[in-house]
């Protein structure tokens, strides 16, 4: 089955703090710029297991816009989509390490290039050979990347695509009203949801409701396949018809930034292109840690030949 994939939002630039616990408040060093952005990592992912993807978003017309594109465009990816503008910089993030999972990040998104993204940037005839569209919850920083949303979901639904959703929920953009909002609309036209453990219960009318029954109420609402990432614990998926869960693969954790974008990249991609359940799920999983595995948010993407010979280990 031909697969071609779309995806929307930030292209920015990453700067990592050196040493753990390093914070924000006095001078450290930094490692970067690294290209970053959860639906560029989305994108570069998706390219490097050798399916037609396309980018769109806006860099800043300097150094770290055309760094971001010359990656983009080396993975693969189709980088016609992206706008260089002067009204603004390319966007940044700088991400300070807790621990291996918990990150404190300081984001210039809103106000960089990337949110100036509206509508009139998206070409329709790059738009028109898309089969499948995917959104990041990170993406829905500004009035103009919904707008810009809403006519991507609807040309895409037209012609008879389909549409994936990961929330990717970060706690630093959760205040921005207009994150809030767009959820639901999307969920209305989400096929393929994916959810973190920790962010399925963002989803439910009911303070209390467990996992299942949040499970149930999104399928009875309409979304067709439901993937729930669990981290070191694997993943499950979720079916009307059908449940499966599966294990993580050991690795060492060296930087957990990009993983999850690599395995909803990694399944929406086999999974369309009608590999078995199962095996998208192992897939994913693996293409997960092996993102974990490489410090850089896009540095640790892989290709299939990497995945195969990481599982056959």
């Amino acid at each position: 089955m031909s697969v071609s994939i779309c995806t929307i939002g930030e292209l920015i630039v990453e700067f990592l703090a050196k040493h753990k616990n390093q914070g924000f408040s006095q001078p450290g060093e930094f490692l970067g710029p690294f290209p970053s952005g959860a639906p560029a990592i989305y994108a570069a992912q998706v390219a490097k297991l050798g399916f037609e993807s396309t980018l769109f978003s806006c860099v800043g017309n300097d150094d770290f816009g055309q760094m971001n594109i010359e990656r983009l465009r080396n993975e693969g990816v189709n980088t016609d989509g992206i706008t260089v503008i002067n009204k603004a910089p390319t966007g940044s993030a700088f991400v300070s390490y807790r621990n291996q999972f918990e990150r404190d990040f300081i984001f210039n998104i809103p106000n960089s290039a990337c949110g100036y993204l509206s509508p009139e940037h998206l070409d329709e005839s790059l738009l028109s050979r898309c089969t499948h569209f995917h959104i990041m919850g990170s993406s829905l920083f500004s009035f103009r990347m919904i707008d810009s949303m809403r006519k991507a979901i609807k040309m895409i639904k037209k012609n008879n695509g389909t549409v994936s959703f990961d929330p990717n929920v970060r706690k630093e953009m959760m205040n921005i009203p207009e994150m809030q909002q767009a959820f639901d609309y999307i969920l209305e036209y989400t096929d393929i949801f994916l959810p973190s453990e920790g962010e399925i219960h963002y989803f439910s009318d009911q303070k209390n409701a467990s996992e299942t029954d949040i499970v149930k109420q999104l399928i009875n609402n309409g979304v067709k396949h439901i993937v729930i990432k669990r981290g070191a614990e694997g993943a499950s998926y979720y079916h009307a018809n059908q449940e499966l869960h599966i294990k993580s693969n050991a690795v060492e954790m060296i930087d957990p930034t990009g993983a999850g974008d690599c395995f909803g990249a990694t399944f929406v991609s086999l999974f369309l292109a009608g590999y078995p359940v199962e095996q998208a799920l192992k897939y994913a999983n693996a293409s997960g840690a092996l993102a974990v595995s490489r410090s850089g948010p896009m540095e640790g993407i892989s290709s299939m030949e990497d995945i195969a010979k990481f599982l056959a280990r």
